[in-house]
């Protein structure tokens, strides 16, 4: 069973950065899109004393402009920049994904509550 915060909404333009420190130097990487889902999620292994006795990953799904979706695990090398505030005033499904309604035309728009 997975928890989700509201630390990221759906919607939201990110960028995130991750860095795995190496030997002499950093490899990093940086994926840029909306986020699909936040979630605490637990994994096949093993950590004493922690919650259900796994180890619990943050992970971050985001969805590129390419549609590619990619799920991040956030680490303490891992640098969320947030870009776009998710607009609060767009209805989301129960996926996350807009609702999107079909706009009426302006002179249809009274035959249509007379209907």
């Amino acid at each position: 069973m997975s928890k989700t915060t509201d630390r990221y909404r759906p919607g939201q333009r990110v960028i995130v950065i991750q860095q795995i420190p190496h030997g002499e130097g950093v490899w990093s990487t940086r994926v840029a899109g909306s986020v699909e889902r936040y979630e605490q999620r637990k994994t096949g292994s093993w950590y004493a004393h922690a919650k259900d006795h796994k180890l619990w990953l943050d992970r971050l799904t985001v969805r590129k402009d390419d549609g590619e979706i990619v799920v991040c695990n956030l680490d303490p090398y891992t640098r969320v920049e947030v870009l776009e505030e998710a607009d609060s005033s767009v209805p989301l499904s129960n996926d996350g994904a807009e609702i999107v309604k079909e706009a009426v035309p302006e002179d249809q728009e009274g035959a249509a509550d007379a209907a």
